[in-house]
């Protein structure tokens, strides 16, 4: 009785030793937040951060991506929000939409600060853009890596811009940012500020005339066929993306599922922003093909455009913090 007993024990026992790796590899499943779909270069990111993440963990990791901001219903200025409070787990995320909560981000938003990808490395990649990590992080998400949404274009569907005065009055839609709507008045525009669900029926009826976006927006969504014919490629702003975690579910990984997560997201981002900076001579070939009137601006046409938005620096270099925005021109002019 006592043999069976033990016998019995020894068996549980090493039941028990038997089912811990199976423990120990019990998958998990984490929401990832994107604006756009895998159309885009913004949703391909995300895509391939997923197929990185599911491959290198063997399956143990997987990452669901939600795209359109179908996690905060559209609103995609609330997403940075819902991401801290837990409602979200992870996301690839535009500056832009997290500026309001982080002000140093509006860095990237300060009219005609990058004149070309070159400048947008010189702040990403260097100290500059560690600090903006570390800002991000003492808001509650970690942040992994650098993507890339491009240079935003101004496009319109009454005339050819080329000089700060062809923005007179024009309706232009633009991103829930208070930065946005400063740099636009500022030019004499009228910015309207709405979401991209209903920028498009506005620009089908006229409700608005005109629209910012980077090239690869403008030729996946066809905003050629809701009126905008006339394209100014004036590179005003950039808009590079983060892919970011939770700071609640960051904590809750071994430092190898960490690490796993960042180094997927650091290689998701260089694949992304090298495909996407390949692919805009091609882009643009096809917006023109299509009867798009495309607009370069001449150096003088260009500095017009700077002159014209220097009291936007005045008043926004004290809320993003005058020694970050010294800093990024320092690393731009040593580019």
């Amino acid at each position: 009785m006592r043999v069976s007993k033990l016998a019995a024990a020894f068996t549980a026992a090493l039941g028990l030793t038997l089912a811990t790796p199976s423990l120990a590899q019990e998958t998990r499943e984490f929401s990832v937040s994107t604006v756009l779909s895998d159309a885009f270069p913004w949703g391909q990111a995300a895509t391939k951060w997923a197929e990185l993440v599911n491959e290198r963990s063997e399956g143990r990791l997987t990452l669901k991506v939600y795209p359109n901001a179908q996690l905060v219903s559209g609103d995609q200025t609330r997403e940075f929000s819902a991401m801290r409070s837990g409602l979200i787990d992870m996301a690839v995320a535009s500056t832009i939409n997290w500026s309001p909560q982080v002000p140093e981000l509006n860095l990237f938003s300060l009219p005609f600060l990058m004149p070309d990808e070159a400048a947008i490395d010189a702040i990403t990649q260097g100290d500059t853009g560690e600090r903006i990590f570390a800002a991000i992080d003492r808001k509650g998400i970690m942040p992994l890596a650098w993507g890339e949404n491009g240079f935003r274009e101004l496009s319109n569907s009454k005339q050819q811009i080329d000089g700060p005065e062809d923005l007179k009055g024009l309706k232009v839609r633009v991103v829930g940012s208070p930065l946005f709507l400063d740099t636009f008045n500022t030019l004499g525009a009228n910015p309207t500020q709405m979401s991209w669900a209903d920028a498009q029926p506005a620009l089908t009826t006229g409700a608005i005339d005109g629209q910012e976006n980077p090239l690869s927006v403008f030729d996946v969504a066809r905003v050629d066929q809701v009126g905008q014919k006339h394209l100014t490629l004036w590179h005003y702003m950039a808009d590079p993306l983060i892919f970011g975690v939770n700071k609640r579910v960051w904590k809750s990984l071994p430092a190898e599922d960490q690490q796993l997560l960042r180094q997927a997201a650091i290689d998701a981002g260089a694949w992304e922003i090298e495909k996407s900076r390949r692919e805009l001579a091609d882009t643009l070939s096809a917006i023109k093909a299509r009867g798009v009137e495309v607009t370069e601006l001449t150096p003088e046409q260009h500095q017009a455009f700077v002159d014209a938005t220097a009291e936007v620096y005045e008043k926004w270099a004290p809320r993003i913090g005058t020694e970050l925005v010294e800093q990024a021109k320092a690393a731009i002019a040593a580019r």
